[in-house]
């Protein structure tokens, strides 16, 4: 399997532009928030060899790839714990950058972290691509929740062999994801999921920044941003464009995907 990524730190003052990132603190306003049950949710059993083969970590691959997300995970911890954050954002300047995989491996190495409950969000309702890369059925999920009278704990589903990993899928793709990811309703849902246990962090797999205007519309609802930027691909004017996007967004770093071997 080739080395999926390299992390990149960026300077909590500073981004790959060289201009500032604003970091501000996000209003949790946490009173009041419903606790989501999560022994109500559906475990589902994951075919092995198709995570493989979609490389989501299973365990069997190269340790190389393991240690990327570790390393990936430790960051991002550190620099939640550091601010008392705990819901991020996972998005790309564009599409095709590996964002939605990088949302699903880190969400697993966290989910494996002791004390952690850890709830993937496929808030891509145009184009949904987690249960996908999961392999599983499509099912109803954020956008039934969001128009429908459906309790989201029965739109969760639960891996068998990651008690600690909870997803909400997308459900049918809509046209209107931008209005309905910033209405009062999910915002709601954003606040019950941060209450939802002690030691949560909600990871979002969001649309590319630079494609529709999903992501700006919904960031001010998480506490930051993780960018995805293609190694050899991603133009660094989209990449400036994006985070200059996301300049009223907390950005806890930058994933260098798709990259080769590392030259001492």
């Amino acid at each position: 399997m080739e080395q999926l990524m390299r992390t990149v730190d960026m300077p909590a003052d500073q981004d790959l532009t060289g201009k500032n990132v604003r970091r501000i603190r996000v209003d949790r306003r946490r009173a009041g928030a419903d606790k989501i049950n999560y022994l109500r949710v559906e475990s589902v059993p994951l075919n092995q060899a198709v995570l493989r083969q979609n490389r989501v970590l299973t365990g069997h691959e190269p340790a190389a790839a393991r240690e990327s997300y570790q390393l990936l995970r430790t960051q991002v911890l550190h620099r939640l714990k550091e601010n008392q954050w705990n819901a991020v954002g996972v998005t790309s300047p564009c599409a095709g950058a590996g964002k939605t995989l990088t949302a699903i491996n880190l969400a697993i190495s966290m989910a494996k972290e002791v004390a952690y409950t850890v709830v993937l969000v496929d808030a891509n309702l145009r184009c949904p691509a987690v249960l996908q890369r999961l392999g599983l059925a499509e099912r109803p999920g954020l956008s039934e929740y969001l128009t429908d009278l459906i309790p989201v704990e029965e739109l969760l589903v639960r891996p068998y062999y990651l008690e600690d990993l909870v997803i909400l899928p997308a459900g049918r793709p809509v046209e209107n994801s931008a209005e309905m990811l910033n209405s009062p309703k999910m915002e709601r849902l954003v606040l019950d999921l941060k209450a939802s246990a002690d030691k949560c962090v909600i990871i979002f797999d969001l649309p590319p920044v630079l494609a529709t205007a999903e992501t700006l519309a919904f960031s001010p609802q998480v506490d930051a941003a993780l960018l995805v930027i293609e190694d050899g691909v991603t133009k660094r004017q989209d990449i400036a464009r994006a985070v200059d996007l996301l300049s009223a967004t907390n950005i806890v770093g930058t994933v260098l995907n798709k990259a080769g071997p590392a030259i001492a």
